[in-house]
């Protein structure tokens, strides 16, 4: 039986309503209960993450058309999505197609469905109908495509109700579960005007900020009357997803802050000159700026969890190894640790460099230790005879234990896991204070969802004395011109970096072109294929840059190897180093001058600002060419970025407008939801209300015990999922 209702327009889809009669289903109701679901139908909709009435309702629209409603035949155009009424005068066709004519008293129009048969289309000559869907011209003619029909008994009937314009959600589907199925779900459940749909937001933060009950949000993003209702909706649930967000970090924070169990460092006049002496340099007045903050935080009762952000070559080391100097001369420990070795041993040869003949007892902890020195130095460390250790992820092995940890310094630290730097951080009986570090400068957005919980840091003013770096987009077939042309200057002792995306070849490192379609007589063109390492290293000693010292330097090669090549690369012996990323942090060669990074466009923008930071770190100017392979115009924009600033904070936000949150740092790591309406790039101003509210809600109630907010933790959970309980791990 075909509902009156004005929303309900689909023949083709049966009535839907729940099971227990008349009465609204609650949200937590599993979606197969629905009248026309069935299991069947249900694990369709569990492939789209949806199996309860309450995931239903959070199920939004990717975009929305506009619906004339009803129209005379006349009055249809191309593009515009209708309904028309009239008789059926003609229906035919042959599979995989059907058509029938429709006419009313203005005119003509074809009713067209693909993979139909005509008996599958469900309409009959000199039948009444309804026809809803997208106008399309063919032919000279116009079409409706796979409308949707309704049948009258007659004439009458057929005009008994009318259908005004409106906007209709367009919901992803799949090919057993189609987008009609779908909002025709939606909108029986939405049919229901007693649905208890809870709002956990306090009706204060509601009324301050004007935004709608939940209920009358999700309504509009289903049913929008109007586009400003819509966009009041979508304000409201993007706001929600921020604020959830939000409030997980405040109470974190809150949690790190609410008793004192840290570790309250001195730090004194003495220890301050004490410090400043070992430093072969005068340090800049925003790294002054940023240990003052620091030391701030290591007086406290409660643990530092600070962010240390700055831009390739801004000496942030030094920063962090005046952190650790201050816990050692409270006679503590301090560990710093790295995501490579390649990383971990530049550390630690700047800091040899800066302790060198002082009573600091500092080593480097590696994989590739015999199990006679590795077990002598976790003894060491353990025992307290260690002040300072460096190294990788075997840091945060079972077996390493300290004595009395009060710093963890993690550096480059997106690349590591939630659970991993919570493992670091329980290495000790009292909570250490935290300082992450990252080279990668971050858009505020994301330093304010991803990091929220930390206090954030930044050196702006890079040290003195830096050449200037200009980057240039090179066309691949000028590179080896190029390549001649830079001959003379590695002749003179300059040195390159020449970077390629892969190691070497295989079905996964080489761009393949999907194959041609039937009946196509020229195949599409292949793909480049991808530069790799190994091979570029044989193609310039043998071409370009032959009889110059050339070495490669691969993540598949041992650590002995790879130590090796890059000492003799550090000497000066290897005048052009032919790479992967593996060189994207820690080498830090001054006369290295030359920076070519093949395939540049399929690297982000802050990756490519690593590997140029990589070059002009002495007091010669540096040059970059990126190579470009692809000729698409999305490419060619992406990388004149780089050409036009040096200032990775601002390449960071173009990098976040190109590629998205998800891909800049590897967020996804981090347990964080995905936004399903907030966008980081668009409503910032919304992301700060919600953080505001949040930490000032949390600052009133720190464990929402209020009646009015018990309802936000379970809100809190349910929408973190996972990310919820990393928050009090992170």
């Amino acid at each position: 039986m075909m509902s009156s209702m004005s929303h309900n327009r689909s023949a083709s889809t049966p009535h839907l309503a729940d099971r227990s009669g008349g009465s609204a289903p609650r949200l937590d109701m599993a979606i197969q209960y629905l009248r026309g679901v069935g299991p069947k139908r249900a694990a369709a909709f569990a492939e789209l993450g949806v199996r309860t009435v309450g995931d239903l309702l959070e199920y939004l629209p990717f975009r929305y058309e506009d619906d004339a409603g009803d129209c005379p035949v006349q009055d249809l155009r191309p593009g515009m999505f209708a309904t028309v009424r009239g008789q059926i005068t003609r229906f035919g066709g042959q599979y995989p197609h059907a058509t029938a004519t429709l006419h009313d008293e203005t005119g003509a129009v074809t009713l067209r469905w693909f993979n139909r048969s005509p008996r599958g289309a469900g309409v009959y000559r000199d039948g009444y109908v309804s026809a809803t869907g997208k106008v399309q011209e063919f032919n000279g003619g116009l079409e409706i495509i796979q409308p949707r029909v309704r049948q009258f008994a007659n004439e009458k009937a057929l005009f008994a109700e009318r259908f005004e314009g409106r906007r209709v959600g367009v919901y992803r589907a799949t090919a057993e579960l189609k987008a009609p199925v779908i909002r025709a779900t939606i909108e029986s459940v939405l049919s229901h005007a007693d649905l208890a749909i809870d709002d956990p937001l306090p009706p204060a933060i509601r009324k301050e900020l004007d935004l709608p009950p939940r209920a009358t949000a999700l309504r509009e993003a289903h049913q929008p009357s109007d586009q400003a209702r819509l966009e009041h909706a979508r304000r409201r649930l993007a706001f929600d997803e921020f604020f959830l967000l939000e409030l997980g970090m405040a109470l974190k924070r809150r949690s790190i802050r609410g008793e004192p169990r840290g570790q309250a460092l001195k730090v004194t006049g003495a220890i301050d000159e004490r410090i400043r002496a070992r430093l072969p340099f005068r340090l800049t007045p925003s790294q002054d700026k940023v240990i003052a903050e620091i030391t701030s935080d290591l007086e406290q009762a409660y643990p530092m969890t600070r962010l240390l952000q700055g831009d390739v070559g801004s000496g942030k080391t030094v920063v962090a190894v005046y952190a650790a100097l201050v816990a050692i001369a409270n006679k503590r420990q301090a560990a710093i640790m790295a995501p490579t070795e390649i990383l971990a041993a530049q550390h630690f040869a700047n800091i040899e460099r800066y302790l060198a003949d002082s009573r600091v007892n500092y080593r480097l902890l590696r994989g590739g230790m015999s199990k006679r020195d590795r077990a002598e130095l976790l003894g060491a460390i353990e025992s307290g005879e260690i002040d300072l250790v460096v190294g990788t992820q075997a840091l945060i092995q079972k077996d390493v234990g300290f004595r009395d940890l009060a710093l963890v310094v993690v550096d480059e630290q997106h690349k590591f896991g939630v659970l991993q730097r919570h493992t670091f951080r329980t290495k000790a009986a009292r909570t250490p204070h935290y300082l992450v570090m990252t080279a990668t400068p971050i858009p505020r957005t994301l330093a304010m969802t991803v990091f929220g919980d930390l206090d954030v840091s930044t050196i702006r003013q890079s040290p003195p004395g830096r050449g200037v770096t200009t980057t240039r987009v090179l066309p691949s077939v000028a590179l080896e011109r190029t390549l001649l042309d830079l001959r003379p200057r590695l002749e003179a002792g300059e040195q390159a970096y020449f970077v390629c995306p892969v190691i070497g070849e295989s079905e996964e490192e080489t761009a393949k072109a999907a194959p041609a379609p039937r009946r196509t007589k020229t195949p599409p063109p292949l793909a480049p294929k991808l530069r790799s390492a190994i091979d570029e290293f044989e193609r310039l000693r043998k071409g370009p840059w032959r009889d110059l010292p050339l070495g490669l330097l691969h993540g598949g090669m041992s650590q002995e190897d790879k130590d090796a090549t890059l000492a003799r690369f550090a000497r000066g012996e290897i005048r052009g180093l032919i790479s992967t990323t593996v060189v994207e942090v820690g080498v830090d060669v001054p006369n290295a001058t030359i920076m070519v990074v093949q395939h540049a466009e399929r690297f982000g923008l802050s990756q490519l600002h690593q590997l140029r930071g990589r070059v002009g770190r002495g007091g010669s100017d540096g040059l970059c060419l990126l190579v470009r392979h692809a000729r698409g115009a999305k490419a060619k924009e992406r990388l004149q970025v780089m050409c036009e600033t040096t200032d990775g904070f601002r390449i960071a936000e173009r990098d976040l407008a190109f590629r998205g949150p998800g891909e800049l740092l590897g967020t996804r790591q981090h347990g964080l939801p995905e936004f399903r309406v907030a966008d980081l790039m668009t409503d910032f101003e919304l992301l700060e209300l919600a953080r505001d509210a949040a930490f000032a809600l949390v600052q009133r109630d720190p464990k929402l015990t209020a009646p009015e907010h018990r309802p936000l933790r379970a809100a809190l959970r349910a929408r973190l999922g996972r990310g919820a309980s990393l928050m009090d791990t992170a």
